[in-house]
């Protein structure tokens, strides 16, 4: 794949694939990508998965044939970007490999690789000379590993963005960016959004063009879409308006009164309303749903003194993520003691900016006159 006049693609796609970091499901695959910068001093940007070692050296091999590369450069140091290293250095033994101190730390610490001279540690800011190419790098700390760093190519206007703008599936496979690129972003690197604001607002001063992230497909000119996309994210902003509704049920009750709600909402012109099942349904969408909508609604059941475990499974995941700025609704239900909306609210009350609604409800074991009232009355706020 032709990036610029001397920009390559060598990546890889995955389809042997069923878990992403053992936990995200990726039914299109995962594209582990990697590029080469044709120039005087010829470099590669990062490496692939140990499981496509080959076919990414026959990749570098296709576009370069007899030529060399000179230098590796290495953006981060999660496996599926850096565990052929080793097999790069034993092919090409002549190259430099490229990386800050913090990332040749955990090289070290992974893979135990003593590269002699042909090592070059650089810092923030840093520039690099590979012949028509000034190659600037960016220092992308805790986005989301603490050696991230990006790389801006100022001839070709590139930014090599190591995770940052990419998605779950690969390259071969063709499906809308954005609701792959926002699950994959709220799931992995949710967590780090004051860090990616920071490295936005170093982005802002850099002329791109072109994205070339990590995983995903390359992002063209014009690029404010994901760049907007990006920061509504980052700053845990509201992406879609709607009311996302998150619940579990063991006996009906609970859904029930979910159901009652969401088509209240729906007469009320609600512009979009997203029911999740936290048993059944995917928990990455679940909590991708959560951060994407400004008002969510919680609905469980109290559960052996506390909450149904696929709820408190599902908070934890939003906590972990520093969920915020968000207006919540509690659908509680219990038969003798119930304590579900006492503990929901315990379980944020870490989370910030949260407005908590005036109506909510509260079921005896099974939907009451009393409780389609308070539906009522809890739609009305919402909306």
């Amino acid at each position: 794949m032709v990036i610029t006049d001397d920009i390559r693609y060598v990546g890889v796609n995955d389809h042997q694939i069923d878990l992403f970091e053992g936990q995200y499901i990726v039914p299109n695959g995962m594209a582990y990508n990697s590029y080469v910068i044709l120039d005087e001093k010829i470099t590669v940007m990062d490496t692939v998965d140990v499981h496509f070692t080959d076919e990414w050296l026959g990749n570098i091999k296709n576009v370069l044939g007899d030529k060399k590369p000179d230098y590796l450069v290495v953006q981060h140091v999660e496996p599926d970007h850096s565990a052929s290293i080793s097999a790069f250095v034993n092919e090409y033994p002549e190259a430099v490999v490229v990386a800050n101190a913090k990332a040749f730390e955990m090289i070290n610490n992974f893979y135990r690789i003593d590269f002699g001279d042909k090592k070059l540690v650089v810092k923030d800011g840093e520039e690099f000379s590979t012949g028509a190419h000034t190659l600037k790098f960016v220092f992308a700390i805790m986005v989301h590993w603490p050696e991230v760093m990006f790389t801006y190519d100022s001839k070709d206007k590139v930014l090599f963005s190591a995770d940052a703008f990419g998605k779950f599936g690969a390259l071969d496979v063709d499906e809308e960016w954005d609701c792959e690129a926002r699950r994959y972003y709220i799931g992995i690197v949710g967590k780090f959004g004051m860090q990616v604001q920071n490295v936005l607002k170093k982005a802002a001063e850099l002329d791109i063009q072109t994205i070339c992230p990590l995983h995903g497909p390359v992002l063209k000119a014009p690029l404010e879409h994901y760049l907007a996309q990006y920061n509504t994210w980052s700053s845990y902003g509201v992406e879609s308006e709607g009311v996302m509704i998150a619940y579990t049920s063991v006996y009906g009750n609970t859904k029930k009164a979910v159901e009652i709600l969401a088509k209240e909402l729906e007469d009320l012109g609600c512009p979009k309303v997203a029911v999740n099942d936290l048993a059944r349904e995917d928990m990455a969408e679940c909590v991708e749903d959560a951060f994407r909508y400004g008002k969510i609604v919680l609905a469980t059941t109290t559960y052996n003194g506390s909450i149904f475990p696929f709820m408190r499974e599902f908070i934890e995941h939003l906590t972990e993520r520093n969920f915020q700025k968000k207006t919540i609704g509690l659908i509680e239900n219990g038969s003798w003691g119930p304590m579900a909306a006492k503990i929901m609210k315990d379980k944020l009350a870490n989370s910030k900016d949260i407005t908590w609604t005036e109506n909510n409800v509260r079921i005896l074991s099974s939907v009451s006159d009393e409780n389609i009232e308070q539906i009522k009355a809890l739609a009305k706020e919402l909306v």
